[in-house]
């Protein structure tokens, strides 16, 4: 869980509605472990923090506010741990720096399995996510990922073929992801660094959500670290000098 929720420089009543948040928030995530997203009851968090359900109300007014709760946390929690392993690479390896991403967003996902289905599995039944607050810890990772591919152009780190062209039917948006962005990334990258960063999740949840069976893969980890490298090849991602 994030500790997003600071209590120094505040008033004491701040600083207790603050330790109250915290705790609902854990107690939220360990129901959605136990119980699943859809199950979620503001109730039985109520029970568990030690008040009427009345009282929780005051900081929580539904169920969906507590999925947000949720959601927001989780998605703090992961890019708040990745952006701590890329800044742990040295800043020219760009290869290794994709590698630490999905190291962490593997890691991560296997130790948070229902939060990370929550984030990242199906959608919880009669909940819609506000944008509004949920798109900018959203898109965290994915903003990560595009600073990997970013820099590694500017460097003069990146080896595309020749013959990677960007298909008519996808140009239009992949020059509005461009746009949106402010990349000096050519197309045939950002196009690339999308299917990677999709590859990358796939990945991820396929192991998260058992889709692999028995007797498919001896050794998921070894699997998972050949497919990362092969993601930092399609971007062409190369080693640093010396």
């Amino acid at each position: 869980m994030t500790t997003s929720g600071t209590t120094s420089g505040t008033t004491p009543r701040d600083r207790a509605r603050a330790r109250t948040m915290q705790e609902i928030t854990r107690i939220g995530r360990q129901h959605l472990a136990t119980d699943g997203a859809a199950a979620l009851s503001l109730r039985a968090v109520a029970r568990d923090l030690g008040v009427v359900s009345s009282a929780v109300y005051r900081y929580v007014k539904s169920r969906d506010e507590l999925l947000t709760l949720l959601l927001v946390d989780g998605y703090d929690e992961l890019g708040d741990e990745v952006d701590a392993a890329v800044a742990a690479v040295p800043a020219d390896d760009h290869r290794a720096q994709l590698f630490a991403i999905a190291r962490t967003v593997r890691a991560w996902a296997l130790r948070e399995p229902a939060t990370y289905a929550l984030l990242f599995g199906s959608p919880v039944p009669g909940y819609q996510a506000p944008g509004e607050r949920t798109t900018g810890p959203g898109t965290r990772v994915i903003r990560a990922l595009i600073a990997v591919w970013e820099n590694a152009w500017r460097a003069g780190r990146v080896e595309l073929p020749a013959n990677a062209p960007v298909t008519p039917a996808v140009a239009a948006d992949v020059e509005r992801i461009r746009a949106e962005f402010g990349l000096s990334a050519p197309p045939e990258l950002v196009a690339r660094g999308v299917l990677a960063w999709t590859a990358l999740f796939g990945s991820v949840s396929f192991e998260v959500f058992g889709q692999y069976g028995p007797d498919t893969f001896t050794d998921t980890e070894a699997v998972f670290e050949h497919q990362v490298a092969l993601l930092a090849d399609l971007a062409g991602l190369v080693d640093p000098p010396g």
